[in-house]
């Protein structure tokens, strides 16, 4: 979901205004897909935040800067020593397609102006980010081979070239009777698909909304049409065109709230849906930013996937080892052929049959027992192969509990480290789940030597009666806040048998509030994996009774007399309580 083209001209007419002129002071690169660009105007400073993640390509100024990891990029070294102390001369679209270039005019040697271009090409999976000068490419954040795509090559050293140029009307500039013939000429397609095939920088949100406004069916055939049609198509585009001059932003937002359109211009409310206005375009593009999740920390969908494919393979393990389990509790089955072999040998021959039929010694009615023979070998020879199998089927029992115990307390930590990827939001966060992946051997890489002014901090949350409510982000700050920030008399609450966060109610040596200790219970549920369902049971206790065995795993407590509230998310309560730390999503 991203703007398109149509709609991308507005954008660029905003960003235009606001940083045309403006020095380039600091350029950073907070992750893989995405630059910020730190803009001097005369007493203010901008951020032009540029993201090519697929899901929502855009260039947009924004309030706060992400976070930036510690070592910067390969391309952001490269940008700063290009483009920084640059001024930039011009934003401007290409046509009406989603690619935006900004000029930026920079000291070269000798003290000479020359201006080199960053181009920005937000075009869906291919979005990319270019610099270039007298039309040669510079680098590129994507370098793109021949290997890639044998239609256009991006990499250092090469001329810049455009994506194809479209035979298409520009809605600003040309005749409307121009467009509604063209329109017509493609007589066999829906009318959304020709409104795209008409109009420079026409999408099918900007194709749509044109039929809605014109009263028509997106779907319906352009040869279905008639002279009255055609004319409510034409003041259709004329009242787009007219809006395009003051833009009002607006999404178009499900009942969830997933964002299903987005465009410059006020979208129509359909059934089932609502629309969200917005004063500038980075404003919109800054709220579909937090909702389509556009923004991607560093490593963790990497840390993510490694989790997943290693609880993929631990659970696999269990139910082989669950299945071994069952077949050697036929351990007694063993012993008692072995035991009827014993008693009846000497009544039968060797190598003479396959089977033989005996009454079991052990039943007390005098049921018969069939015991498979092996014809190979004598009736004491299968008697003592059956002794030998029973032996190796009970040391085998006692052996798979203890793996399949073991398997079971990694499917937990790892279950524990997935919650944690979902509860960090910062680069220190995901640092720490990095060492412990590596120290617990899931991650094979050497631990990385870590500043101790960039280590994460637990949230913190003030209760409207004034007490404080510490959340562990991962297993680390969870044994950190149980084990060292907490005293013995305040409260650790957990959610029962799901991975979570640890929670820790300070008290100061007073009795808890039931208002205190039921908020903190909701927020132990909405850090856990258990997060919007209901009636979900939380464990409580001091932190006095809170143990970690020897040997265990980051994360893992023992605790005793504990009491269980069972609680459900109020939204209503908890949006003020987390909205006290801006990363909690």
């Amino acid at each position: 979901m991203s703007l398109d083209g149509f709609s991308m001209s507005a954008l660029a007419r905003e960003l235009a205004d606001a940083l045309t002129g403006g020095r380039i002071d600091k350029i950073n690169q907070p992750n893989k897909q995405s630059i910020v660009l730190s803009v001097r105007q005369p007493g203010e400073n901008l951020l032009l935040y540029i993201n090519t993640n697929a899901s929502n390509p855009s260039a947009h100024l924004i309030e706060n800067a992400p976070e930036n990891p510690a070592e910067p990029p390969t391309f952001v070294m490269l940008l700063r020593k290009q483009l920084e102390t640059g001024r930039i001369a011009a934003v401007r679209q290409e046509g009406r397609d989603r690619i935006i270039h900004l000029d930026i005019d920079v000291i070269a040697g000798g003290g000479r102006i020359t201006t080199r271009t960053l181009t920005l090409e937000l075009i869906g999976k291919y979005s990319n980010i270019i610099l270039h000068e007298d039309g040669i490419i510079t680098e590129a954040l994507r370098r793109i081979g021949e290997n890639t795509s044998r239609v256009r090559t991006v990499f250092k050293g090469i001329p810049y070239t455009l994506p194809p140029v479209q035979d298409k009307y520009d809605l600003f500039t040309a005749d409307i009777a121009d467009i509604i013939t063209r329109i017509q000429s493609d007589s066999e397609a829906k009318l959304f698909q020709a409104l795209i095939g008409s109009v420079l920088g026409f999408g099918p949100i900007s194709a749509k909304e044109i039929c809605f406004l014109a009263g028509l069916a997106p779907n319906i055939s352009v040869s279905e049409l008639d002279a009255a049609d055609f004319a409510e198509i034409s003041h259709a585009l004329n009242e787009l065109r007219t809006w395009m001059k003051e833009p009002v932003p607006s999404l178009r937002l499900e009942e969830n709230g997933k964002v299903t359109a987005m465009a410059a211009f006020p979208l129509s409310e359909l059934p089932n849906t609502q629309r969200s206005s917005y004063r500038t375009l980075s404003a919109l593009m800054i709220d579909a930013d937090k909702r389509l999740g556009s923004y991607v920390i560093p490593d963790r969908e990497r840390f993510r996937r490694l989790v997943r494919t290693e609880l993929a393979r631990a659970r696999e393990k269990y139910d082989k080892l669950g299945a071994e389990i069952a077949a050697a509790e036929n351990a007694e089955e063993q012993k008692i052929y072995a035991d009827n072999l014993m008693t009846y040998q000497y009544q039968y021959s060797d190598h003479a049959d396959d089977e033989i039929t005996v009454p079991n010694i052990y039943s007390e009615t005098g049921e018969t027992l069939t015991i498979p023979l092996d014809r190979r070998i004598g009736i004491i020879a299968n008697m003592q192969a059956y002794y030998k199998k029973y032996d190796k089927l009970k040391r085998a029992q006692q052996l798979l509990a203890v793996q399949q115990e073991h398997c079971m307390a990694n499917i937990r930590h790892l279950e524990s480290i997935e919650a944690s990827l979902d509860s960090s939001t910062r680069l220190a966060e995901i640092a720490e789940i990095q060492d412990e992946l590596i120290t617990s051997g899931y991650l094979h890489e050497k631990l990385p030597k870590r500043s101790k002014d960039r280590r994460a901090h637990p949230f913190s949350f003030t209760a409207p009666d004034g007490s404080i409510i510490l959340v562990g982000k991962n297993n680390v700050q969870n044994d950190t806040l149980t084990f060292k920030t907490a005293t013995p008399t305040d409260v650790w609450l957990h959610v029962r048998d799901i991975p979570g966060s640890h929670v820790i109610l300070r008290t100061n040596g007073d009795e808890p509030s039931e208002t205190s200790l039921h908020l903190a219970a909701q927020i132990a549920a909405h850090f856990s994996k258990a997060r919007g369902s209901s009636n979900v049971p939380v464990d409580y206790t001091t932190v006095r009774f809170v143990k970690k065995p020897s040997g265990a795993v980051p994360g893992f407590v023992r605790f005793i007399n504990e009491k269980t509230l069972f609680v459900t998310e109020d939204e209503d309560v908890l949006a003020p309580i987390l909205a006290q730390d801006p990363t909690v999503g």
